[in-house]
């Protein structure tokens, strides 16, 4: 869809009505059932669990399951991940997958991408849901797969029905239970459904604003340790922009990310299997990659004013990433040939180059580490001079 003809498509009237009236009803209807009959702990509770459970559906659910089929679910999980995914009300399980794999195909595309936040932050955060498509509906032709799957179908063809039963029956039975069916209604409802909406935004929006970008700098997503807290995990975009199909997004074991936790314990379990993982190997190439490629931008930055021992560190960096380069080359052609030939000799081809290819990734990284930490102090010494003079 062609930003034009976004700017001209009607607009989407029961998701305007849904974004923007539930923040002005929230602002008249907390403050004054808090001020005259205030609300329980348990209404509090079930904001907080019910903000969970909702997120979590959404993450581990529409997105790593069914948008990028990280891993696969029991149907139990499925199911419980199905209506936690219709009671965040942010449209089926078909038409979010479908937009969302648009996203990454066409990341940043200003015509193709559907939330591309080069039109901006409000256009990304929430502008793209206001107006409906050109023809009313969306092209579900990269989504074959979910068209097959009778769970996703059900939820997409009674979807308005499940959002008022979940949306009402939830909230309204665990007010029931607790004997506060109103304050659970504003809280683990109304107040619930604005943050898990806001919450997924700034992944669309923050997330390709504001953060690092240690794999690719090939598109604007980044990693944000800040957002992976308000996101459930998500904040660590960079890194899943260039590794999709990882069903983790925190990929470091020190990284927040609760739903690469729920995803895994669930396996642990039995209800969840085949997690996909990118190799480590994958990931520390493209670390290595970028770290080459800063460093030569910041050599770059002094231009004729570098010294004899910063180039020499530049010519040092440059050989040694050709270096691996090479080797990296030699082992996937040796790969190819495997995958081809399945001959016993090529695998111990690939075997012997496998071991070299590991101990001289270990060296070049650690003689990258003690070149970049040299660079930087001669570079900070080098500034200092210039400031001098």
């Amino acid at each position: 869809m062609s930003a034009e003809s976004q700017t001209k498509a009607p607009i989407n009237w029961p998701g305007a009505i849904v974004l923007l009236g539930t923040p002005i009803a929230a602002l008249i209807l907390i403050p004054w059932y808090a001020y005259h009959h205030d609300f329980t702990l348990g209404a509090w509770l079930s904001f907080i669990l019910l903000l969970a459970f909702s997120s979590l559906s959404i993450t581990a659910g529409y997105h790593r399951l069914w948008s990028h089929r990280a891993y696969e679910a029991s149907l139990p999980v499925k199911l419980i991940l199905m209506i936690g995914g219709t009671f965040a009300i942010q449209n089926s399980i078909l038409f979010w997958s479908s937009g969302h794999r648009v996203h990454h195909r066409h990341v940043d595309d200003i015509e193709l991408d559907p939330y591309s936040a080069k039109k901006g932050f409000w256009y990304s955060h929430i502008g793209w849901m206001l107006r409906d498509y050109p023809n009313g509906t969306p092209d579900y032709k990269n989504v074959p797969d979910l068209l097959n799957d009778k769970l996703v179908m059900f939820q997409h063809n009674y979807y308005i029905p499940l959002v008022l039963l979940t949306s009402l029956g939830i909230p309204g039975l665990i007010g029931w239970a607790i004997g506060d069916i109103w304050g659970v209604m504003l809280l683990g409802g109304l107040l619930r459904l604005i943050i898990s909406h806001h919450v997924t935004f700034f992944i669309n929006s923050l997330c390709h604003m504001f953060g690092k970008r240690p794999y690719t700098d090939e598109n604007t997503a980044r990693d944000n340790f800040w957002l992976a807290i308000f996101t459930w995990g998500e904040g660590y975009h960079n890194y899943h922009h260039i590794f999709q199909y990882d069903y983790r997004n925190g990929v470091k074991w020190w990284q927040y990310d609760p739903t690469k936790w729920l995803i895994w314990s669930l396996s642990t379990m039995g209800l969840t299997k085949n997690l996909r993982r990118i190799p480590s190997f994958n990931i520390k190439r493209a670390e290595l990659a970028m770290k080459f490629k800063y460093a030569e931008k910041n050599l770059a930055i002094f231009g004729h004013d570098v010294d004899e021992d910063i180039a020499q560190i530049k010519n040092k960096i440059a050989l040694e990433y050709d270096t691996f380069t090479h080797t990296l080359n030699e082992w996937a052609h040796l790969k190819e040939q495997e995958l081809q030939a399945k001959k016993a000799s090529v695998a111990e081809k690939i075997h012997q180059i496998d071991v070299k290819l590991k101990h001289e990734f270990h060296a070049v990284e650690k003689s990258l580490i003690e070149q970049s930490e040299r660079m930087e102090l001669m570079l900070r010494s080098l500034k200092k001079e210039m400031k001098r003079v």
